[in-house]
Formats: structure tokens, sequence, C-alpha cells
């Protein structure tokens, strides 16, 4: 025990993971800022992008527990540079889009299956493999502070290329700078039978791994739970730029929200990764959500300022994938490493339904009610669900019989 808890961290795939996720976080999270100057050139309504947005974000929850299946097999770096080559195409396909089949296509089922392959499942599941579990949580609050970076970054910069080169070329300029990120995965090319932590890993198909999954009471709240998660989040990035403008607050101030909530998302995941590995991952994941209602109401309801504006983006910040490192650590407790991209991706399906659900029904009920604030509502009350189905969450390993965990 002593000389697992001394391991040093694997440095070099830490960070070629994390260089990885703020690679294709960043890009997917700056889509707002494209919605209002690609509808000005092109006629199309709030609904057009957000259905775009809405398969982006569904796709993305598809695909991720097929590659996190591929990446436990054939390796995660493999997968990544899958998700490098679709990227890039899809953001191209998007860029030169003249029709909503193409935006759909291309911003929608490209980008989403791309994000499925790059997204955290994929690469916390090959930190799991490479890290004692003592340092685990604190290896997916690096992983998870890198997507923030990612967004805080591509906040400012995607609006500075907009300005610049315009909508389209803004897109294709992001679309090379994904080719990056086939570079950075040989790192991080090993399976779910490779690793430090291999040899501890339960031995189980793939059939096995699903039914003692869906058949845990536990991993289906969290499942649950996660799917509040995703719509929360993805309205908020999605539509948060537009609606800034419809309560007539400067354009700018979207752009600093944005990179407010990247900037703070980094604290808030780094502060989840410690506080998880010392504190009960279930119940800090209630207070995640319960703190994320308080935040939206509050805005709603007191007056909306620049500065209210700011406020509200810190507070998000700090909560916004503050629940990624305790989530994807719960899972690995249940369940072990093995199959971790394949669960994990699992979980993240859920979120990236409630991310469809967040981002659709917030361009089709705008464009029908003249108003943001039902889905806002409505993101509340999730919350509040939220934080209750996540207090009986049992953190521990799921129980199984001794004789199989201890291979002849």
């Amino acid at each position: 025990m002593p000389q697992a808890i001394k391991s040093p961290m694997p440095w070099l795939i830490i960070l070629s993971g994390c260089l990885i996720a703020m690679l294709t976080f960043g890009p997917r999270s700056a889509m707002g800022f494209f919605q209002l100057p690609m509808l000005s050139d092109t006629g199309w309504d709030r609904s057009t992008f957000g259905l775009a947005m809405a398969f982006q974000n569904l796709f993305w929850g598809l695909s991720q527990p097929f590659f996190g299946a591929l990446a436990d097999k054939y390796g995660t770096g493999r997968v990544l540079v899958i998700s490098g080559l679709l990227y890039a195409a899809g953001l191209l396909v998007m860029a030169y889009a003249d029709a909503p089949l193409w935006l759909h296509i291309g911003g929608g089922v490209l980008v989403g299956t791309a994000i499925g392959a790059g997204s955290f499942s994929v690469i916390l599941s090959a930190f799991a493999r490479h890290v004692t579990p003592e340092q685990r949580s604190m290896a997916f609050g690096f992983g998870t502070a890198a997507g923030s970076a990612g967004m805080f970054l591509f906040a400012p910069l995607s609006q500075a290329l907009i300005s610049n080169l315009g909508w389209s070329d803004s897109l294709v300029a992001m679309s090379i700078m994904m080719l990056i990120v086939p570079l950075l995965a040989y790192p991080l090319r090993g399976n779910g039978s490779s690793g430090s932590q291999s040899q501890a890993a339960f031995k189980q198909t793939v059939g096995a791994a699903l039914k003692e999954a869906l058949g845990h009471k536990s991993y289906l709240l969290l499942t649950t739970g996660f799917f509040v998660c995703g719509f929360q989040v993805a309205f908020i990035t999605a539509h948060f730029p537009a609606y800034l403008g419809d309560i007539g607050i400067e354009a700018s101030y979207a752009v600093i929200a944005m990179a407010l909530i990247g900037f703070f998302n980094i604290i808030g995941s780094l502060a989840a990764g410690y506080i998880g590995q010392r504190y009960s991952k279930p119940y800090f994941l209630a207070y995640i959500y319960i703190g994320r209602s308080i935040a939206v109401t509050a805005f709603l309801l007191l007056p909306q300022t620049p500065l209210s504006v700011v406020i509200f983006a810190t507070v998000m910040g700090l909560l916004w994938l503050s629940t990624v490192p305790p989530t994807n650590a719960l899972v690995a407790i249940m369940f072990g490493t093995r199959h971790l991209g394949l669960l994990g991706g699992l979980v993240f399906l859920s979120h990236q339904i409630g991310s469809f659900l967040g981002v659709w029904m917030g361009g089709y009920l705008y464009d029908r009610l003249g108003s943001y604030d039902a889905v806002w509502w409505l993101g509340v009350i999730l919350g509040l669900f939220a934080a209750v189905i996540h207090w009986p969450i049992r953190e521990k390993p799921v129980e199984r019989p001794q004789p199989a965990a201890v291979p002849a």
C-alpha cells in the first residue's frame, strides 16, 4: 500500500490527455458565438441552429460508449486519432454549409461523434489505468480542468477569429487546429488490459460488464443524475450569448461570461478532484446541483446587469464541470477500470441526452414563446431533482464472487 501511494503521476500521459481535452472541448464550447453571425448571413432561425447543436450533443452521447469500448479493447490512442480527423472534417463541413442539412451533418453529427471519440470518458479511462486509486480523483480533476481551459481559451479566440475572419473562415481555422489531436495521441495508446493498474483489473466480458452495471442501483441513479448536468450546461453553452443580447446586455459580456465560466471551471474542476478524493462523492454531487439551482434562480430574479452576468458566470464556472471528476471516480470505484471507457461512456450518454434536450428546447421554445425563461426554470427544477437522487448512491465496489476476481 505505501508503495502505491508514493507512485509518481504519469505526467506525459496526463499532459497529452489534458492538451487533447483542451482541444476537443474548446471549439464545441464556443459554438454559441457562431449562432447570430451564421443566422444573419443564412437567414435560418434559432431552431435550425439549436437543432444542429442538439444533434452534436446527442451524437456525442451516442458515440461515446462505442468509442469507450473501442478504446478499452484496441487502445485510447487510436480512438483519439479518429476524433481529431472527424472533428476537422465536421468543422469544415459546417464552415461551408449552404443548407440546414449540412449544418446538421457537419456541426451536429460529425463534430458530435468526434467529441465522443475524444471526450472525458475516453481520456479519463486512460488516466485511471496508469494512476493508483489514491491518485485517481485528482488525475480526473486535471483532465476536466483542461477541458475547462479549452473553454476559457476558445471563448475569446473564437470571437477574435469571427471579428477578423468571419464565422466561416474561423471554423476553417479551428478545423486545422484539430489536426493536432492525432499528434498528441501516441502516449495514450494503451488499452483496458495495459497500464500500471491492469493486474488488479477484474477480468470480465463486455456483456457481463453491461449486465452488472445496468442492474446496479447506484450506477443507475448516477446515470440519471448526469442527464441533468447535460441539460443545464448545454443550454447555457448554446444559448447564453443570444440570451444576453435579448436582455440588452452588451455583446462583449457574452465573451467575458463564457471566458469566466471556463476560467473558474478550471478552479472548480481541480477543487472537485481534491474534494472528491477526501469526502463523500454522492453528497458532493448533490450540493453541486443544489448550488446550480440557487445560482440560476438568483440570476433570473435579481436585476440583470453586466455585474450580475459576471457574478453568475463566476459561480456557474465553479460548478460547471465539477461534476465530472466525482462522477467518473464513482464509476471506477463501483466497477474498476477494465471497462471504464464503456461504462463511463454510458453515463455520459445520459448527460448528452440531457444536452440534446436542453439545446433543442432552448431554440424551440424561444421561437414559440419569444423567451428562454421556461427552459431556465426547468433547469432549476431538474437541479433539485438531481440533488435528491444522488443522496442514496453508495460509494463502494460492486459485490463480486471472490474466486472470479483472482484468476488462476
